[in-house]
C-alpha cells in the first residue's frame, strides 16, 4: 500500500516521501508509531503544492545559486540532542532535521534530497554538503552537541568512539573459548576403580544351599 512518511525511516525514506510498503509493515509498524499515513488523493495532492510552494524559494540560476552557496558556507547549523557516555545519540539527525534547520534559522530553503550525507548518529562536527544547483556544492558546518554539555575535542571525541568500538567487541571476545561449566560437562567421568579379586570371587559364587546347611546341623548334634 502507498503510505505518505510523517518522519525519515531509514532505508524506508525521508520525511513526506509516497512510498509504497507492506500493508502489514504500514498497519503493524509505520502507523502505531506514527511514522506515517496512509495516502490518500487530497494529501498527496497537499504535499504536492506545499513542495511547489517551498521550490520557490530555491535558485533557479546558477549566479541564484553562488548567492545562495555564499550564504551556506557562513552558516553553522547547530543540534542538541540526547547521548550516551560514548558519544552515540538516542535518536539521529536526519537529512530532513537540517533542511528543516536551515529554513528555521537562516531561511535558507534547500531541497532535502539535495543534503549528502547519510543519518548522523554519533555527536561531533560534521561538513555537510548540499548541492545547491548544477555543478555547485557547498559543505555546511554542522555540530551535534549533547544536551546540556559542550562539544569535547577531536581527540576526545575519537576515544568515545574507539570506548564504543570496544565494548561492542568484548562480548565476542568473552565467548571465545569454552565456558568452564562446559569443560566441566564434557570431562568424562571418572572410572570405578575394580574391586578387589577376593570381593569379585566372593561375588561371583554362588549362595550356598539351605538343605546343606541343615544336614551339617543335624551331624553336629549326633
Amino acid at each position: 500500500m502507498d503510505v505518505i512518511l510523517l518522519k525519515d525511516v531509514e532505508k524506508v525514506g525521508l520525511r513526506g516521501d509516497v512510498v509504497s510498503v507492506a500493508r502489514g509493515y504500514a498497519r503493524n509498524f509505520l502507523f502505531p508509531r506514527q511514522l506515517a499515513e496512509e495516502a490518500t488523493k487530497a494529501r498527496v495532492a497537499e504535499l504536492q503544492r506545499r513542495d511547489a510552494q517551498r521550490a520557490r524559494h530555491e535558485a533557479k540560476t546558477a549566479e541564484e545559486a553562488k548567492a545562495l552557496a555564499a550564504r551556506l558556507a557562513k552558516a553553522e547549523l547547530r543540534f542538541d540532542v540526547k547521548a550516551g557516555p560514548t558519544g552515540a545519540l538516542f535518536g539521529s539527525v536526519t537529512p530532513t532535521d537540517i533542511a528543516d534547520e536551515l529554513w528555521s534559522t537562516a531561511k535558507i530553503r534547500v531541497d532535502r534530497r539535495k543534503i549528502g550525507i547519510d543519518t548522523i548518529k554519533r555527536i561531533g562536527r560534521y561538513e555537510v554538503p548540499i548541492d545547491v544547483f548544477q555543478d555547485i556544492r557547498v559543505d555546511v558546518r554542522t555540530l551535534v552537541v549533547p544536551e546540556g554539555g559542550e562539544l569535547p575535542s577531536e581527540a576526545e571525541l575519537e576515544a568515545m568512539e574507539a570506548a564504543e568500538k570496544e565494548e561492542a567487541t568484548e562480548p565476542e571476545a568473552l565467548h571465545e573459548g569454552p565456558a568452564i561449566e562446559d569443560l566441566a560437562a564434557e570431562e568424562p567421568a571418572p572410572a570405578e576403580e575394580p574391586a578387589p579379586a577376593e570381593e569379585q570371587e566372593e561375588a561371583a559364587a554362588e549362595p550356598e544351599p539351605e538343605w546343606r546347611a541343615d544336614a551339617e546341623a543335624a551331624l553336629r548334634d549326633e
